[in-house]
């Protein structure tokens, strides 16, 4: 899965999911930038990155928001070159209320969730497109395809992820650029582990119907990543990888 003379973008890359899947791809031989909302925790990553040799670049962004995120897009290019392989991991929780839930609230949700993965391809896709070659992969959830009261939004912007993947991959194949989605399960990342906290019965729960037993350690999720951004995933697209260790398969 060597990812070498490429240039990964990650979108919340300074901890959890996204900064396993940056640390993944430096490891297989990438430049690597990313942003995230947390200027302390990014600075922080990097640099500790950086000091081991690594080719790193962050740079603080709001990826709901278009105009930031194209700052900070001209920043990343001018230091690391074209971006050739972009994953959207960047996103927030919503435990809304479809009554109580206000326009404003929706509207900066998706903006983070769902229309961000527009706004990378939008930014990324003209310099792929020139070079004939590029990689997507956006990280979905279980709950486009199975999921639990009270997860209005999220289910509905993780699915519309998982049907902009595809179509994207339709628009971009003629491209030589590959579109593919990554959906997991319970993963301990620090925002899980704070809803666990919050409630200690979750957990159980959440155990309790785990087919293998376990949750998913970040690592595990941007090995599947680092695959689908290489050329070892050169016949893959349009596809979404379930890595839930077979929580999707029961029935009830």
């Amino acid at each position: 899965m060597k990812l070498d003379n490429q240039h990964i973008f990650v979108t919340g890359g300074a901890q959890g999911i996204g900064g396993a899947i940056v640390l993944n791809a430096v490891q297989h031989g990438a430049r690597v930038s990313f942003v995230d909302i947390s200027i302390e925790q990014g600075e922080k990553y990097a640099a500790e990155l950086g000091a081991q040799g690594y080719e790193v670049y962050f740079t603080p962004a709001n990826v709901g928001d278009l105009e930031d995120l194209t700052k900070a897009h001209e920043r990343i290019v001018g230091e690391l070159g074209d971006i050739t392989g972009v994953v959207n991991n960047a996103g927030i929780n919503s435990n809304a209320d479809p009554v109580e839930m206000t326009t404003e609230q929706w509207d900066s949700f998706l903006a983070v969730d769902f229309k961000s993965v527009w706004h990378t391809a939008k930014l990324a896709l003209p310099a792929m497109r020139a070079a004939q070659k590029g990689a997507i992969v956006s990280i979905a959830s279980i709950h486009a395809r199975m999921t639990l009261p009270g997860y209005f939004p999220y289910a509905a912007a993780k699915s519309g992820v998982i049907g902009l993947t595809r179509n994207l991959a339709l628009n971009e194949g003629g491209n030589n650029i590959r579109v593919n989605a990554v959906s997991p399960g319970y993963v301990l990342t620090p925002l899980l582990q704070e809803w666990f906290d919050e409630l200690p019965e979750r957990e159980a729960a959440a155990m309790s119907v785990q087919p293998l037993g376990r949750m998913a350690q970040p690592s595990e999720i941007a090995t599947v990543v680092t695959f689908l951004l290489s050329d070892e995933a050169s016949f893959v697209n349009g596809a979404d990888w379930m890595v839930d260790g077979g929580l999707h398969a029961r029935f009830a």
